[in-house]
């Protein structure tokens, strides 16, 4: 009667077994037809189970599960998991971990379900991006990138995708990760330049401005016929406030481009910081002459003059012969006066602009403008009600 009972006892674990593989098989069915929340029930039963929650298969089924969910137009199954594509990767990569003799990962491959994965991931990526979820965009390409790198992808890497994941990073202020990709763009030849200037933003991002130099200064070498880069170190120098070698490179860019109005304003934006108003006004006289529909470039010409000119009054006030300071207070209202059209014409590009404005009304004023002087007054007390 012993061995009759242990037999009874062997075949009941069996059954046992073979009831909870049973679910998961049948969960896979349900996926094929359609019936997630049905497919749920049985996996969840299984993932609890002692007999079931650490075969391979019930992890498997759980990844189809989760890809499914992610890909239906049913919102409650799109409900099911918070990330489903993510708990999808997790649960394949479990089911291969816990299957040593490699027949998941067979099966993943020949069906290609990490290729399908990581379309669905590009996807999610990418209105994840449209939604400035760039974090979420971020978690999304990394893994697109995880799965394409692997064994079990049966398909030709997206260059693409570093680029994407880089756009991202750039954009959760994650900039080492950004610079890992754009690194990774440059050395597969992706887009040419562009990754460099990327990796140039992202060490301007976390404040390494010495990288960020390096990185323009060793481009010429290999773009030597790109123009974009002197523009690039130009600007780089700007903020940097290192002026000198920024004028350096604003004279190589004249040279190649002497009809470029912007680099007569850079160069003259750069001498009126520096209180060089002469220097200032040539240059920014230049790029008025060559572009003369521009509100910067009127405005920082104004601003020249009218800076220069307070400089000559605060000059005149130290002078004691009275008809020598009344000469230099003459002269300085003349250099006012040149001012005048530049902020004028600043006004007519940009009417809504209060720092023209203003200039505008201490204009008015020291020349004895009356009527405009009331005009633009009455504009600004317009402008300070609403």
């Amino acid at each position: 009667m012993k061995k009759v009972f242990l037999l009874i006892a062997i075949v009941s674990i069996s059954l046992a077994a073979m009831s909870q593989k049973g679910k998961v098989t049948s969960a896979l069915s349900y996926i094929e037809q359609g019936t997630l929340d049905k497919a749920k029930d049985a996996i969840d039963q299984a993932l609890v189970d002692e007999k079931s929650k650490d075969w391979p298969n019930t992890y498997f089924a759980k990844g189809k599960l989760c890809q499914a969910a992610y890909e239906s137009d049913n919102a409650k199954y799109k409900a099911f998991y918070t990330d489903p594509l993510q708990e999808a990767y997790t649960s394949f990569e479990k089911a291969m971990e816990l299957d040593p003799k490699g027949g998941i990962k067979k099966k993943i491959i020949t069906n290609m379900i990490y290729n399908s994965l990581a379309s669905n991931l590009f996807s999610q990526g990418s209105a994840k991006f449209e939604a400035k979820d760039y974090g979420g965009a971020l978690k999304s390409f990394e893994t697109q990138i995880k799965i394409t790198e692997s064994d079990k992808y049966a398909g030709v890497v997206d260059t693409g995708m570093y680029y994407n994941a880089g756009l991202a990073a750039v954009n959760s202020k994650k900039y080492n990760e950004a610079i890992k990709y754009f690194e990774k763009c440059a050395e597969m030849k992706y887009l040419g330049i562009t990754p460099y200037y990327q990796i140039y933003e992202s060490y301007l991002g976390i404040g390494d401005t010495t990288k960020a130099e390096s990185v323009l200064t060793g481009l010429p070498k290999l773009f030597p016929d790109d123009k974009t880069i002197t523009l690039q170190l130009i600007d780089l120098y700007l903020k940097s406030n290192k002026f000198e070698e920024a004028q350096k490179y604003i004279a190589v860019a004249k040279e190649t481009d002497p009809n470029n109005y912007s680099l007569y304003y850079a160069a003259g934006i750069m001498y009126l910081n520096q209180l060089k108003f002469d220097q200032a006004i040539t240059e920014l006289s230049k790029s008025v002459e060559l572009n003369p529909e521009v509100f910067d470039t009127q405005y920082g010409l104004g601003a020249a003059y009218i800076n220069k000119a307070a400089e000559m009054f605060t000059k005149a006030n130290d002078i004691m012969d009275v008809k020598q300071y009344s000469a230099a207070i003459d002269t300085a209202n003349t250099v006012y006066a040149k001012a005048l059209p530049y902020m004028e014409k600043a006004h007519s590009l940009n009417p809504d602009d209060i720092y023209s404005m203003r200039s505008l009304q201490e204009l008015y004023y020291r020349l004895k403008q009356t009527d405009k002087y009331n005009a633009i007054k009455a504009l600004l007390e317009a402008k300070d009600k609403k």
